[in-house]
């Protein structure tokens, strides 16, 4: 399918507990969509924070939606993918790890009808530093499970930086809860037969706080999502 000169662009933020960062983020996001002269939305999804989260981001005049309960990033994502009205979707975290500044880049390839999804890879980059080595070999295993299951070859399987066409959407069925949903997308996507592209991301370690992701625990599920997106469950 071929991008019209200028695509809505619906960007997806999800939020859990990132009132420290998320106000900056979406200001960042607006700025850099902007200089693009773009057609844009913004849709932040708050997974029930219990911070402040939810006020800061209804205070930058971008479109809020909140689960009713604390049900997980894929639950997030899913909503915001539901709510999005752009040919072209992004999604970007809300810590400050992904810099928007980085959004022309991510889109090119899909304004070129180069690529239907684009992932923001952090392992092209020999600049990035990661404080845990043991989500990176986690990402390289299932990276590995990846190539093997699809015949592509993948560095950052999970990263959630990424821009895809809506047509993505519309022939994938997404069922992920979790941060397991970037795997789940990737290998459906693949599997659907559409074109993907990596492009090389700066990724700035959280400052304050820890992250969400629980290693073990999330490890598993990314595991079974990626056999059970590859078998068709």
């Amino acid at each position: 399918m071929l991008m019209q000169e200028r695509p809505l662009v619906s960007i997806v933020i999800p939020v859990f507990n990132e009132e420290p960062t998320v106000g900056n983020v979406i200001e960042r996001v607006k700025a850099a969509i902007e200089r693009m002269n773009l057609p844009y939305e913004i849709l932040v999804i708050d997974d029930c924070s219990t911070d402040n989260s939810l006020e800061v981001s209804k205070s930058k005049k971008v479109k809020v939606y909140q689960l009713e309960r604390h049900m997980g990033k894929g639950y997030a994502l899913r909503l915001g993918f539901k709510e999005a009205k752009g040919e072209i979707i992004v999604t970007l975290d809300s810590d400050g790890s992904h810099k928007p500044e980085e959004l022309p880049m991510m889109l090119e390839p899909i304004l070129r009808d180069e690529a239907d999804l684009v992932v923001g890879s952090r392992f092209l980059s020999r600049e990035n530093v990661f404080s845990n080595k043991l989500n990176k070999i986690g990402v390289q295993l299932f990276n590995l499970l990846i190539r093997i299951l699809t015949g592509k070859a993948t560095t950052d399987s999970q990263s959630g930086y990424r821009a895809f066409k809506s047509a993505v959407l519309e022939k994938i069925q997404l069922k992920s809860k979790g941060y397991e949903i970037e795997s789940e997308m990737l290998v459906k996507a693949l599997k659907s037969g559409f074109k993907s592209k990596e492009v090389s991301i700066s990724f700035e370690q959280r400052t304050y706080g820890k992250s969400k992701l629980a290693p073990f625990r999330d490890g598993i599920k990314i595991f079974m999502s990626i056999l059970a997106a590859y078998v068709g469950v």
